[in-house]
C-alpha cells in the first residue's frame, strides 16, 4: 500500500478513543472523539493555499489532500473540542514511501513501510513527535505516538479508531 491509499483508506466517519500517558508523573488520561477524513483534491482551495504557504507548486507533484474534523472530548476533565484541518500529502518522487505531510502550522514527514505501517514524523524546537498508524482491518485503524517536548515532558499515546459504518472500498 503507498501513502496515498492509505490516507484513501482512512476517508469516512470514526469513533476514536484515546489513552495518553504522562510518562514523568504516570497520569493518564483518556479520551473519545468522532472523526470525519475526506480525500481533497490538490485543486482545492485550501489545499493550494496551503501549498503556497510551504513553497509548493500544487500541479507540479503528485499530492492529494485530506480534511480531517473532530468533534469530541480529551480527557473527561476537559471541555470538548471542536475543529478540523488540512493536509497535503506530498510523496517525494524519487521514493514515494516517503515524503511530506504539509500543515497549516509547520509540517510532519512521513514514512510508509512495507508493513503499510504509516510513521509520522514532527520536529520543531519546542517539539518532537512520532506517530506510527496501521490497519488490522479496513474497519479498525490503530495509532501510537511519543510526543517528546523542549521543557523535559514525555507523552505516550494509544488510540484505536474504528470506522462507523463500512469501509469506501468495500
Amino acid at each position: 500500500m503507498d501513502v496515498i491509499e492509505f490516507f484513501e483508506l482512512s476517508a469516512g466517519k470514526w469513533f476514536s478513543q484515546r489513552t495518553v500517558h504522562n510518562l514523568q508523573s504516570g497520569e493518564l488520561q483518556a479520551g473519545k472523539s468522532d472523526l470525519k477524513i475526506e480525500m481533497v483534491t490538490a485543486s482545492d482551495a485550501a489545499v493550494v493555499k496551503l501549498c503556497h504557504q510551504h513553497s509548493i507548486n500544487p500541479t507540479s507533484t503528485n499530492l492529494k489532500g485530506v480534511r480531517i474534523s473532530w468533534d469530541g472530548i480529551p480527557d473527561r476533565n476537559q471541555a470538548k473540542q471542536i475543529g478540523s484541518t488540512i493536509l497535503a500529502i506530498v510523496p517525494n518522487p524519487d521514493n514515494p514511501s516517503e515524503g511530506q505531510v504539509l500543515q497549516e502550522k509547520g509540517n510532519s514527514r512521513y514514512v510508509m513501510g512495507g508493513d503499510d505501517v504509516l510513521t509520522l514524523i514532527t520536529e520543531s524546537d519546542t517539539v518532537c513527535a512520532e506517530e506510527r498508524l496501521w490497519y488490522l482491518m479496513p474497519n479498525l485503524r490503530l495509532r501510537t505516538s511519543v510526543v517528546k517536548q523542549a521543557n523535559g515532558t514525555e507523552q505516550a499515546s494509544f488510540c484505536s479508531e474504528i470506522r462507523m459504518g463500512v469501509s469506501p472500498k468495500s
